[in-house]
């Protein structure tokens, strides 16, 4: 029996997870930028100023980022199969309802309840990456499902302009969130860990198994409470690294369209073809960047080294956004945004894979959950802090320099506040819990 097992030839459903994960990242920013990129039209239809545009444009955060810890606590308790269904399908009509808003209000409440279906998606990816990939593949795969979000962003702008033209500003709301409805019903179908999974054969479960320092169990059960993690360093720098990201990175998500319009001179269709080479170049960015952290891993650099060189040196080129702004070319302008998106991008190939580097056993989703309520943090003030600066100084570039000044200071926190990559031990915490309640015995 074992002879066979080793002479067995390893099937691949890896690389179909690893797919259907990335599908469902294009489908989660097909759906989120929707907005950004009728946001034009939308302000001249229903008479919407900056400041209230970047309410909306943020209104999705406020509960992406709230329920970013909740989402990674019920993945990790009842399984990302069930809850990145539920969550797909739940986003998905929430954002075909965007084509009943007619107003600030209205657009704000859909938004948020698009929200709260939205923050499962990395939390559930993560996981799913800690059970079904090996250590030296993490971040290659964590690249390759996260540049899903470069392609919907890219496939968003021409699609949304497009649709919207030829028919109306709903159609691109309908159309998105039925392919998410789509989506869910698959994985749901296709989708188990891998000790479940029907079609993953021993030789390819074993060579998973052989090449993880840890490895979560089938049996849910998690160590820790979810905010003893909060004791540990590495978690903190982590997630304010993560919101230093994600201010500079939701620009091009958010305001980007309505800069190269307004601040540019853009025509309408000029921007959504435009608007798709930062995301284009980010896509084949990202993938290096998983593959180079990968690869000097396995040639013997440690991990720590490994992750910080995309830490690092992805948040140093991505402070060319604020030099973006200050050039007279537009095509310098492009191009500077696009090295600022590429270093932005593969910075976030390594932060996404450090939760299945160092998260106790079952707990890579909720560790992914608390660093994204970091990141999505400067998702709801980067919108809000960029509309407001816009409206007052009538210009982007105090918005972009700050940005850039911003991912400087992430640079820093990765390089400096970013302590040695490795498993944390859940025993830390259980000792020093038992220390205090020993202390509080004998003072009593």
């Amino acid at each position: 029996m074992l002879v066979d097992t080793i002479l067995q030839k390893r099937t691949k459903k890896r690389g179909i997870v690893a797919l259907l994960l990335w599908s469902a990242t294009v489908i989660n920013y097909l759906d989120r930028t929707n907005l950004s990129v009728a946001a034009p039209v939308l302000s001249k239809q229903f008479h919407i100023t900056p400041t209230e545009m970047g309410i909306i444009l943020s209104a999705f955060f406020w509960s992406y980022a709230l329920f970013q810890i909740p989402s990674g606590w019920f993945a990790d308790k009842i399984g990302q199969r069930v809850t990145f269904a539920f969550a797909v399908t739940w986003w998905s009509l929430a954002t075909a309802a965007m084509a009943l808003g007619r107003g600030v209000g209205s657009f704000i409440g859909i938004r948020v309840i698009m929200g709260l279906g939205e923050a499962s998606v990395y939390p559930c990816s993560v996981g799913v990456t800690s059970k079904w990939f090996r250590d030296n593949e993490r971040v290659k795969v964590t690249a390759l499902f996260d540049s899903g979000a470069r392609v919907g962003t890219a496939v968003t702008m021409p699609l949304v302009v497009w649709l919207m033209t030829k028919f109306s500003w709903e159609l691109p709301f309908i159309v998105s969130g039925a392919i998410g409805v789509v989506w869910a019903v698959i994985w749901l179908w296709y989708y188990r860990d891998p000790e479940k999974h029907k079609y993953i054969n021993q030789a390819e479960l074993n060579y998973i198994r052989e090449g993880q320092v840890k490895h979560d169990g089938v049996d849910n059960e998690i160590p820790l409470k979810w905010y003893q993690l909060l004791y540990y360093r590495n978690i903190w720098m982590m997630t304010i690294g993560f919101f230093m990201l994600s201010y500079s990175i939701y620009f091009f998500i958010t305001w980007m369209p309505t800069y190269l319009v307004q601040a540019r001179g853009m025509k309408l269709m000029t921007m959504g073809f435009v608007a798709m080479i930062p995301p284009l170049a980010a896509i084949v960015a990202e993938l290096f960047g998983g593959w180079l952290s990968d690869y000097l891993y396995s040639k013997g650099l440690s991990l720590t080294a490994a992750r910080k060189v995309n830490l690092v040196g992805g948040m140093l080129l991505a402070t060319t956004i604020g030099f973006s702004a200050l050039v007279h070319s537009a095509v310098m302008c492009v191009v500077l945004l696009t090295i600022s998106y590429c270093g932005l991008v593969i910075a976030a190939s390594a932060i996404l894979a450090l939760p299945g580097d160092i998260a106790p056993k079952n707990m890579a989703s909720v560790v992914t959950g608390i660093e994204n309520f970091g990141s999505n943090m400067g998702g709801v003030l980067g919108p809000i802090i960029t509309g407001f600066v816009v409206a007052t100084t009538h210009s982007f570039v105090p918005a972009l320099v700050l940005s850039s000044i911003i991912a400087f200071g992430g640079a820093l926190v990765f390089l400096f506040g970013l302590g040695k990559i490795e498993p944390l031990n859940p025993e830390k915490v259980l000792f020093r819990n038992q220390t205090m309640q020993n202390r509080k015995a004998v003072s009593e």
